[in-house]
């Protein structure tokens, strides 16, 4: 009777801890499946990350304020491909002809190449053969005795062609040019038709810093301009 409690207890007891490293080992594969889900997650975030990554991208932008109003908008970042309003236009056609019109030996490498900052392939290359120093009507050769010219521009006007494009203008400007001895300038009239673009901006840092905006100057023709003489001219000369 004592050996089939005896047998009784202990296989009792024998499905007790074997009921007790079932449950371990279930909460240990629980445990490792939870940690492999947790791995899975981790590695598709990091993979997620890498594959976003190259789509982010920090772009600055300008809040302007209306004087007058007080409104408040962001100006749009320029791309080389939106039109330009005639402001900035004008602008870029004022600051070219007044660098590039003028000559002073100080400033003159520093002009040739900012000039050249604004121009296309076609108008590069005249502009390198004009101030060849091979080249007697050279500005180089021209004003080597020590003369300087400033230029004024006196007006910008825009064209439109018949296609609807409006690339052309046309730039009213004087030159004044005084000679090395120190005499009176010497003021003559020109009007220049220039053909423009607006194209990808540079990514030369110092062609950036003069012409941030891709303005190119594609072809130039300037012209002197014949002035009617005024009233008091007509008048001493009649």
């Amino acid at each position: 009777m004592k050996s089939e409690l005896l047998t009784a207890y202990f296989q009792e007891a024998a499905s007790w801890d074997a009921d007790r490293v079932a449950q371990a080992n279930r909460a240990t594969s629980r445990a490792w499946r939870a940690a492999a889900a947790g791995w899975v997650c981790a590695t598709a975030c990091a993979v997620a990350l890498a594959v976003l990554m190259p789509l982010k991208r920090v772009e600055p932008f300008v809040v302007r304020v209306d004087n007058s109003t007080g409104i408040v908008d962001v100006v749009p970042v320029y791309s080389g491909e939106a039109g330009m309003q005639q402001t900035v236009t004008r602008y870029f056609l004022s600051h070219y002809v007044s660098v590039c019109e003028r000559f002073n030996f100080a400033t003159a490498e520093s002009d040739y190449e900012e000039c050249g900052a604004f121009h296309a392939a076609q108008r590069n290359q005249a502009w390198y053969a004009l101030w060849n120093p091979n080249n007697p009507a050279s500005p180089l050769n021209v004003h080597k005795d020590g003369s300087t010219v400033r230029a004024q521009v006196i007006s910008v006007s825009f064209f439109q062609r018949a296609s609807g494009v409006t690339d052309l203008a046309q730039v009213r400007y004087l030159t004044a040019e005084r000679s090395g001895t120190g005499a009176d300038e010497r003021i003559t009239h020109w009007i220049a038709t220039i053909q423009y673009a607006y194209t990808q901006p540079s990514h030369d840092p110092k062609v950036r810093r003069w012409n941030p905006l891709g303005f190119k100057v594609v072809e130039l023709t300037a012209e002197p301009e014949i002035l009617a003489p005024s009233s008091d001219q007509a008048a001493r000369t009649g």
